[in-house]
C-alpha cells in the first residue's frame, strides 16, 4: 500500500540532503542521461512545461535545456530548496499532484521522474496531470519497474538489499527502506501504460533502460 501523502512528504523532507548522491550511486550516474532523453522526448522549444515531482529539480533543469518554459512543483519544501538553488530561471512551486493548482490546459507538456509510484492514488494523479495538460500535450513519465530475465537476481541483490543499506550509511537515508516495496507494488510497463490510456492518453509507448530496470512512458493528450 503506498504512503499517504503527508508521510512521503515526511519521508522526502528527511532524504532531501541525500537525494541527488543516492541518485548518482543508484544509477551509476545514468540518470542524468535518462532525464535528458525524458524531456527531449516531449518537450518542445516555447512549451509551457510542468515537471511534477520534481525533487531537487534535475529533471525539471533539463525541460528547460529543451526550450521549456518550466514550473516544477513538488510537496517537499526542502526539496524545493535546494531545486531553487540549482535554476534560478525555473519557476518552483509547492504543491500535490493529486490536487494541481493550475487551469485546465495549462502546459504543453509534463514531466515526471521517479516520481509517479509515490502518488497515493495513481489513477486520480494522471487525471489531474490530463486536465492541466492543453489537448495535444505531451507527458513523459520516467519510473523504476522491474526487469526480467537475466538481471531480475541482480537488481533483487541491489535494489532490495543494498540500497536500503547504502540509505542507513548516510544521514536521513534510511527512509530508502521504503523505495524497494514501493517498486514492487508500481504497475509493470504494460499496465502503467493501460493506466494512461484510462486517464485520457493516446499514442502510449514506452521504452526501457539498463535491462529493463528503468522505463520511460510517454503519450498525448486526446
Amino acid at each position: 500500500m503506498t504512503l499517504p501523502a503527508e508521510g512521503v512528504e515526511r519521508m522526502f523532507d528527511r532524504i532531501a540532503p541525500v537525494y541527488d548522491a543516492m541518485n548518482r550511486v543508484m544509477t551509476a550516474g545514468l540518470d542524468r542521461r535518462w532525464r535528458r532523453i525524458t524531456a527531449r522526448s516531449v518537450v518542445h522549444q516555447g512549451d509551457r512545461v510542468l515537471d511534477a515531482a520534481c525533487g531537487t529539480g534535475d529533471l525539471a533543469i533539463e525541460d528547460r535545456k529543451a526550450g521549456g518554459e518550466v514550473t516544477g512543483l513538488d510537496f517537499s519544501h526542502r526539496m524545493l530548496e535546494r531545486a531553487r538553488r540549482k535554476d534560478p530561471l525555473v519557476e518552483w512551486v509547492r504543491g500535490d499532484i493529486q490536487r494541481l493548482e493550475f487551469e485546465d490546459g495549462s502546459f504543453d507538456a509534463v514531466t515526471i521522474g521517479f516520481g509517479i509510484r509515490n502518488v497515493e492514488d495513481l489513477g486520480a494523479g494522471l487525471l489531474e496531470l490530463r486536465r492541466v495538460l492543453a489537448g495535444g500535450g505531451r507527458i513523459g513519465i520516467l519510473e523504476i519497474t522491474r526487469p526480467h530475465g537475466l538481471l531480475r537476481p541482480f537488481f533483487a541483490l541491489w535494489f532490495d538489499r543494498l540500497v536500503p543499506l547504502l540509505g542507513k550509511i548516510l544521514p536521513g537515508g534510511s527512509a530508502y527502506s521504503y523505495l524497494p516495496a514501493s517498486v514492487k507494488r508500481f504497475p509493470g510497463p504494460e499496465a502503467l501504460a493501460e493506466e494512461l490510456r484510462r486517464a485520457g492518453f493516446e499514442d502510449v509507448r514506452w521504452r526501457t533502460f539498463a535491462g529493463g530496470i528503468v522505463a520511460l512512458h510517454t503519450g498525448v493528450a486526446v
